[in-house]
Formats: structure tokens, sequence, C-alpha cells
């Protein structure tokens, strides 16, 4: 029998930590199995602060996700934020040996793995580095080198870099709970997975992520990244606003925000007052519903108008056909869809990461909230099903060697790639379901 296989994806947010168990149905949706949710303390703008605070969110989200799914959970794909992460683009180039051979699978691996080596700022280092457009002997515009003649193969590459420290502190704390980390993901393309299909990243398409502490942008345009940024603002500075300028608690101001607030002022009744309970025995605090949606517009303009600007910065403004779709727990505030149109000009939609999912028990896993957990899941499938693929590539071609007559890949080169899979494609040998 085949092991069935089961990725966790562990979204470590500003507001929330998230853990969500999936695995693909006979249609190839995703089925999620499990979700967890911490309070998240030990966070700040998406960056790991408190490691003590984060791992006990951590391992209640586990616990959680875990128990409602039926399994031990063991590796799982984490998503990286921050205004630390830069990106890049990067020319690189590989000379082959011989101008007969066809450029193979090897070569643009090998051209790929060359761009991780580069030099980058002290304290950073490369979590991506993702092709664009490829060059065979100084022809351009090539999508798929793979099969064609030539001994020069080039490439430009989007590369994305993060903070060294903030690497460490997220790995410590997942590894603090006896976790490994399969994957470290981009949130803002962990998300793009989850709420975008191939038909807008081809015609072209600007994805906002408003989380708690951070706005995470990424373009698509011909199917392809063209550019990521991280916006040092969320939703959290919104409640933030509005509890100094209404001078109301932290949880009042939060439930002001997702209960009354709206993103275009003019769209709240200059009549409607809400009544809050006052501090300690004093008397009950009547909120105007005008004036709370007047902060909240003027702190969202402000992050419209930044993420614009990364849409004018990356030169793709014009060109995206898909125009915008925004995702995160920031995007359910009423209006916000109208005042990004008006903003920017530009279609917008709001982006439920039900694209993906099949029948699921588990409906909150469909709210835009979880875009970037489930995204996460979604994109360790992706990587299994490369690694997969490679492993019977590499069958093949060990098979086939007897036959060859010049030298193929050696059994070491089977046997790496058989050690990389063997965990995701053969049981446990002691019958124990541990992901």
């Amino acid at each position: 029998m085949e092991h069935e296989k089961i990725v966790v994806g562990l979204d470590i947010g500003t507001t929330k930590i998230c853990a969500i168990v999936g695995r693909k149905n006979e249609f190839g949706k995703l089925e999620v199995l499990g979700m967890g949710k911490a309070e998240s303390e030990g966070v700040v703008k998406g960056i790991v602060f408190n490691i003590d605070k984060t791992v006990h969110a951590i391992e209640k989200a586990i616990k959680e996700a875990g128990d409602q799914a039926g399994i031990d959970i063991g590796v799982v794909n984490v998503g990286i934020a921050g205004q630390h992460i830069r990106s890049f683009i990067q020319h690189g180039g590989i000379t082959r040996s011989s101008k007969e051979d066809e450029i193979t699978i090897d070569d643009v691996e090998r051209l790929t793995q060359d761009m991780y080596r580069m030099v980058v700022p002290p304290g950073s280092q490369i979590i991506h580095v993702m092709p664009q457009d490829y060059m065979v002997d100084y022809e351009d515009g090539i999508k798929e080198p793979v099969g064609m003649s030539g001994v020069r193969l080039e490439a430009d590459f989007h590369i994305i870099t993060a903070q060294t420290n903030a690497i460490n502190n997220i790995n410590k704390c997942v590894r603090r709970k006896g976790l490994e980390i399969e994957d470290l993901i981009l949130e803002p393309l962990a998300s793009s997975l989850a709420v975008l299909n191939d038909e807008e990243k081809e015609a072209g398409v600007c994805l906002i992520d408003i989380g708690g502490g951070t706005t995470d942008i990424a373009i698509f345009y011909d199917n392809i990244i063209r550019h990521t940024a991280v916006i040092p603002f969320g939703g959290n500075i919104i409640t933030n606003d509005i509890k100094q300028g209404l001078m109301v608690l932290p949880q009042q101001a939060e439930q002001l925000k997702t209960r009354f607030g709206r993103a275009i002022a003019e769209e709240a009744s200059p009549n409607e007052i809400v009544s809050i309970p006052g501090i300690r025995n004093r008397a009950a605090k009547e909120i105007s519903v005008k004036n709370l949606s007047n902060i909240i517009q003027a702190r969202m303009e402000e992050i419209i108008e930044m993420a614009h600007a990364e849409i004018i910065a990356s030169g793709f403004e014009n060109r995206l056909a898909g125009g915008i779709v925004i995702t995160g727990g920031g995007s359910q505030l009423a209006n916000l869809k109208q005042l990004v149109e008006y903003m920017t000009g530009m279609d917008t939609r709001i982006g439920y990461p039900n694209e993906h999912l099949g029948k699921t028990k588990i409906e909150a896993a469909k709210s835009p909230m979880y875009a970037t957990a489930v995204g996460l899941v979604l994109s360790g499938f992706r990587s299994l099903d490369e690694r997969e693929s490679r492993y019977k590539e590499a069958r093949e071609v060990v098979r086939v060697a007897p036959k060859a007559k010049k030298p193929v890949a050696s059994r070491n080169f089977f046997n790496d790639i058989l050690n990389k899979t063997k965990s995701l494609l053969i049981d446990d040998l002691d019958g124990k379901n541990e992901y």
C-alpha cells in the first residue's frame, strides 16, 4: 500500500500562529485534516523577538492541528516574512562541454545552484532562486531550455534574501519543539499558491497580503514571479491607531475595527453610534462609526499607497491585466476592495484560499486569514511532486544504464535522490504515522 502523503504548513504570523495539516484527495484538491492556531505574542512585524512565547504558541497550534488530524507532526513547511526581506534580479550563466548534446535538467539545476553560491550582504542569506527567462547561445526569451542544443546557458534569476538572524530564530523555535523544517518559504509566495490561478499569473497580477504586522506583495507576469516586497505595516497598526484615537482598550479597538469599521468613511452612517463598556465602573463610552472609519481609512490609504508604489517600481503597472488580489486577515475590512480600486485604478478582488481546496469539514480554512497557511501546505505538495519526479527520472536513468554506450548517472547520484525522497515515499518501518 502506498504511503499516504500528508503535509503540514506552519504560519508564524504577527497576530496568530497557525498550523494546517492537509492531504490531496482523488481529484488533486487539498483536503484540510486539521487546523490549530494560537495567539502570537513573541512576533513583531513578522520577526520572532521572543523565543519562549513563540515556542509556546507553536506547541499549542501544532498539538491542536495534530490531534484534529489524528497524527504526530514531525516535519513542517514554515513561512517567513518581515521588512528584512530583499529581492533583486541577477544574471547567471554556465558553459557546457558540448554543443551537440541536448541541454538537460541537470544543466538547468547546476545553473540554479550556482546562483545560491553568489555573494550577498553580510548577515543575509538566499532563501529563493527563481529563474525568469533563459538564454541559449545568446538567443533570449526562452521559457524551457531543456532539450535545446547549445554551449552557453544563461538566465535572469529573481533572488530573494532574508536576514540570517531571522531565519535562525525561526529554526530555533521550530526545532525546540522537536520539529524539522522541510522548507522555508517566503509568505507572499505561499499565499499566491492558495489564492491565484494560472490564468491570472499569465495575464499579470499583483497579490497584496495584508497580515497583522506586515503587508506582503508578489507580482506575477507570464506565469513568472517578477517582484516581491514586504511593507512593515498591517492590520495591527490600524488597531493601534483606533486605540489611541478613540482612547479604548486594545481588544476593544480590534473588535471595533472588525465588526463596525469601514475602509471608506463615506460609507459609514453619520448617525451610527457604538456603545462600549467603560473601564473599572466608569460610564459606557459612545463611539461614532464615522470617526472610527475615518481613522481606518487614513491608515489604509497609506498602506495602499506604499503597495501601489511597489507596483510602479516593478515596472509592470501597465501590464497587470489580472489587476490586484487582496488577501490576508486585513482584506476582510468592509469596502476595502472599492478603496483599492479607487486609489490604484486597477480591478480588484478578495482572494479566498478555496481555489485548490476540496471538500473539508474545517470551513474556517477557506477564510483569507489562512491563505498563507494553506499556501504553505500546497507548496509542500509541489516540492514533494518535484522530488518524486526526479526520483522516477533517476530510476529510469539507472535502469537503462547497461544499454547505454556512454557513462550515465552514477549510483551515487541515484542514492542521493533516493535518500532525499525515501522519507516521503516509503512507509515508516515501525508503522507509526509521523509527518
